[in-house]
Parts: structure tokens; sequence; C-alpha cells
């Protein structure tokens, strides 16, 4: 076996990364965008980009807070926005229009009151035609934003899946994270989670906080499966540039990467224990829980359409949102400015994905997930093998032992060793275009 690179290089949730999509010269309009793509099982997500507090590690595009009746007026947009795609998604229109999925996520969704939660499905449903009681509904959610009278509101508009970032039940590497809370607020969130009768409870931990241990991350683990939750996602902490955390001083990376393994491989074989099956390096279901929507790659299949300042949609060659920033600065003037947007008719920021690059996303994609990837599956939609497409690269995963050997010729399957180096091998599998792209991305 050759040496192994770090095992937490960066966390592949989308490809390609917003840093390398660029302002779009052409600005097309979306009804020419979406002509010819396939409108019949299309996923919804709407985002609201709203925290009450910016946790340490977070780097996802939200901002603190929401004076001056901001929500309303984000709302409005929303609305705007939403008008315009259907619009434009109806133009051209051989079928019917279809959502097969829809999602909530942020910032937190939940930041919003009951009576902007009721709006907010409403955009979904009237606007948009999605049939919110009919389709997978998933919903983030905070311990201090999980109310009753808010959860109330999406259980009776058709949330299937409410997730909350819990992160740590230990006071202290709460703290350590920027994530202040106390242990009883965040278990009284999730008795009213589970009163309001949703389907799927997901729980988000952190492994590798300062301070953090073998026996608390054990603590954590045990605290979370007190509520048997039908999901778990366990996230190596990442102290990404722009973020609180980002600015401090954290331990050696050789350190840190032998803590954050060892406490993931701690909760991998503890989850497996208890009757969770697990689904990729950061998700785990348990073995008896209702399926109810797509694994943790489908916020990135085609035919996607993401409406709210953060978020993307993708159609078979394009990818695009608006533009992206992490400073608090930068954001506020993005949601600024899409408050007062009023044509939503073009895309404005993104990046083409052409035949090479679709195919590394649909590598990159399945081989992610614990069940790997039919080879067959590959052929029929690619006309090729990935043997022939990623020589180098599959045979650099094999030589790392992060290949199965005994999945068979028919399957691409990660090992053990392979799906805790995930976040090594996703970002090995980006195309010189893309990390050029990103390398020139200017943080903001």
């Amino acid at each position: 076996m050759t040496n192994a690179p770090r095992p937490y290089e960066s966390y592949v949730y989308a490809y390609p990364h917003k840093t390398a999509y660029r302002p779009l010269a052409d600005r097309p309009a979306l009804r020419e965008l979406w002509a010819d793509e396939r409108k019949d099982a299309l996923s919804l997500y709407l985002h609201i980009p709203f925290c009450e507090v910016r946790c340490g590690f977070c780097n996802l595009f939200t901002r603190i807070g929401a004076p001056d009746e901001l929500t309303t007026r984000y709302l409005d947009a929303l609305d705007r926005q939403a008008t315009a795609v259907a619009d434009a998604l109806h133009a051209r229109a051989a079928t019917g229009v279809r959502f097969a999925a829809a999602a909530f996520g942020g910032g937190t969704p939940t930041f919003l009151d009951a009576g902007e939660l009721e709006r907010l499905c409403d955009i979904a449903e009237k606007r948009m035609g999605a049939d919110l009681r009919a389709v997978p509904l998933s919903v983030e959610t905070s311990p201090s934003t999980a109310t009753a009278d808010r959860l109330s509101v999406l259980a009776e508009r058709g949330a299937t899946r409410v997730s909350i970032g819990v992160q740590s039940f230990v006071e202290e590497e709460a703290k350590a994270a920027v994530r202040p809370q106390r242990r009883s607020d965040v278990e009284a969130a999730l008795g009213r989670i589970r009163d309001a009768r949703i389907p799927v409870l997901n729980i988000d931990l952190i492994y590798g906080i300062d301070g953090q241990t073998p026996e608390s991350w054990g603590l954590s683990l045990d605290a979370a499966l007190a509520w048997r939750p039908e999901e778990l996602y366990l996230y190596p902490l990442y102290a990404r540039p722009l973020t609180p955390l980002g600015r401090r001083a954290h331990p050696s990376e050789a350190g840190w990467d032998a803590q954050r393994l060892d406490l993931y491989r701690r909760g991998r074989d503890h989850l497996l224990a208890e009757g969770y099956e697990q689904v990729s390096m950061r998700m785990f279901r348990r073995s008896d829980a209702p399926r109810e929507g797509a694994d943790d790659y489908a916020c990135q299949t085609d035919g996607m359409i993401g409406l709210g300042c953060g978020a993307r949609s993708y159609t078979s060659d394009l990818h695009y949102s608006f533009d992206y920033a992490v400073g608090m600065r930068e954001i506020r003037s993005i949601i600024d400015a899409y408050t007062t947007t009023e044509d939503f008719s073009r895309a404005e920021v993104g990046r083409a994905v052409d035949a090479g690059e679709a195919r590394r996303r649909h590598l990159l994609q399945s081989l992610l997930q614990a069940e790997g990837m039919a080879v067959e599956g590959y052929r029929e939609r690619f006309g090729s093998r990935p043997a022939d497409d990623f020589p180098a690269e599959l045979d650099r995963f094999a030589d790392l032992g992060w290949l199965d050997t005994d999945a068979g010729p028919g399957l691409l399957r990660l090992s053990p060793t392979g799906l805790a180096y995930s976040d090594a091998l996703g970002p090995a599998l980006f195309s010189p275009a893309v990390r050029a792209a990103m390398a020139a991305y200017e943080a903001k």
C-alpha cells in the first residue's frame, strides 16, 4: 500500500464546488436552460439563510438574525423567484412538471416563525406546484428553533424528515465549537420533534472538537441513541477559512487527523453494533427505519430546482446559483441584493458541466456511497467503463486499499478504509479545470 494522504482534505457535498462557479457572461434565460430537460421527477430545494447564532465551524451561506422585517422581504423575493422559475419550467414543457422530493435548508429554515413557515410551504406548493404531502419533505432545524408551533406546521404540511444539528450533548464541547447550548434545551427540542410524529428524525453529531475524548464522544452517541433516531450523521470537524474556528489555532494536522479518525471508527462501530447501517462515511440509518426519501447524495442529482440566494440548481449541463461568500459582510450584501431583485428569469453565476465532468460527478457521487456503484449502470449511461475513463484514479485507490476487493468485477465499492478516507477520495476525483477554478477563487 502506498502512503495514504490526509483523511480530512474536504467534505465533497457537491461537485463542482461552488467556488468553481463564475459569473455567466451570457446570463442564459431559464426557459432555454430547462427547455429540453426532463421535468417529471424534479427535486425542489428552498434556502433560508438565517440563523440565531453562527456556529464556529460553519461556512454555510447564512447570516445572524434578520432585522427590519428582512424575513418578510426575503420571502417576497423567494415568491418572485418561484414565479419566474415556474414560468420557465412550464414555458416549453412537453410533459407535466412534477416534483418528486423537496427540502428546506439553510441556514435554519425554522428561524422563520410558524406563519412564515406556512408561507414558505405555500410558495413551494402554490407557486412551484410541489405536492408536499405526497413527496418526501426534509427540513433542517436547531434546538432553539424547534418549537411546538413550528413543528406543528411542518407536520401538517407533510414533512417526513427533520434534521437537527446537535453536534454535541456535552455543553463544554458545544461551547468549544462556538455553539453554546444547554443539554436540557437539546433534549426538550428532541422531545418536541418526537411529539410532532414526523416519521424520520436525524441527529447531527460532530467529532474532533477541542477537548473531546473517546469517553465524551461515547456520551454524545449514547445520548442521541436514547432517542432511537432513524438517522444519524457523524461529521468530522473542519476549521475552514473565514469561520470563527478557522481564525483560531487548532491542533497539529497529524494529531488532529489521528483523533478524528479514531473517533470516526469508534462512532461507526458503535452505531453498527446498535443496529444501524452505514450509508456513507457520514450517514447511518437505523435498519428498521422507514425510507422517507433518497440517500444523502440526492441533493446533487440533475433536475434540482434551488430557490433562495444560497441555493443551487442543476440541469444536465449547467449548475447555477447566485454569488457565494462566507464572510458576514459579504453575505449580508448578497442577501440584500437578492431581496431587491425583480427579474429572476436568468441564471447569474454557475459552471458548465461537460461530458467529462458529468462522468466524474457520477463516479464521485456513487462511489462515496457504502453500497458502491454498478459498473454496468455507468456503462449504460455513458457508453464507457469507469476503468477506461479514470484508470489512474482507480488504480491509485486500489493501491491505497480504498476499494473493496471482494465486491466482484461488476461493482465498484469502497472498503471500510476507503469509506473512512472519503474526504480524501472525493477531492482526488476533481478535474484539473475545477481544481484550477477553485484555487483561483478569492475567499470573501
